[in-house]
């Protein structure tokens, strides 16, 4: 089923990160068009999805993808877990969207003050970890304090660019099948975050899927006292 007046979803990664810039400017702003969102739009999507994106996000309960990206129902593979931390769980989600459902684009969604990072730094500092899971998950974090460390920075927020970074590393270091889907041109990795007052996102780190990608995320691998 087709909705008069319907856009097709974006097929190419230069396409869906387009999309998702252009929905978070309206967000921000204050302009959302709230698309796909309405009864016929939800008939149409009852078959079947063809979402143009995947984000693995934090859990925060302020992360909502679809507000923050202004997308409605069908048009992200939302993936989240505190402090967007990678399991087999998350790498099967990723998996399934991007061979399953040819979602051409990967986004790794972080924010500032990040809860996960601030615990991770503090178990590091005092050699505690938290008890029960909770454990793993800031275990899961320390890695990127400690490469803030070696950068010489304690910054919360600079860690969480770095996390963000080594999430997207993470992912394509342990999924044969995204890394090849990356190597083919077939889907890109962006790694993004979000500002919780200001509303913006903006690119930290990207994995290129051919030079029309790096130009439009307009984003390259971190360097020490970058921002």
């Amino acid at each position: 089923m087709t909705v008069p007046g319907a856009q097709q979803p974006p097929t190419s990664p230069v396409q869906a990160l387009a999309e998702l810039q252009a929905g978070n400017r309206r967000f921000v702003t204050g302009s959302p068009l709230h698309p796909n969102q309405d009864a016929g739009h939800r008939a149409a999507v009852a078959d079947g999805q063809h979402p143009f994106a995947v984000v693995l996000g934090c859990s925060d309960s302020r992360l909502a993808a679809e507000i923050i990206f202004d997308r409605g129902l069908g048009d992200l593979f939302v993936v989240r877990t505190a402090g967007h931390v990678v399991g087999a769980e998350v790498l099967g989600s990723v998996e399934y969207a991007v061979t399953v459902l040819d979602t051409p684009l990967v986004v790794v969604l972080g924010h500032d003050s990040c809860g996960a990072v601030q615990a991770a730094r503090e178990a590091d500092g005092t050699g505690t970890t938290p008890p029960g899971y909770l454990g793993a998950v800031v275990g899961a974090v320390v890695p990127s304090v400690r490469r803030a460390a070696r950068e010489g920075t304690t910054d919360v927020d600079r860690i969480v660019d770095i996390h963000i970074e080594h999430t997207v590393e993470v992912l394509l270091e342990q999924s044969v099948t995204l890394n090849r889907a990356v190597q083919e041109g077939r889907c890109a990795v962006v790694g993004m975050s979000y500002r919780l007052a200001a509303g913006g996102v903006r690119v930290v780190h990207s994995v290129p899927a051919g030079d029309d990608f790096a130009l439009a995320a307009g984003a390259a691998p971190l360097a020490p006292g970058r921002s």
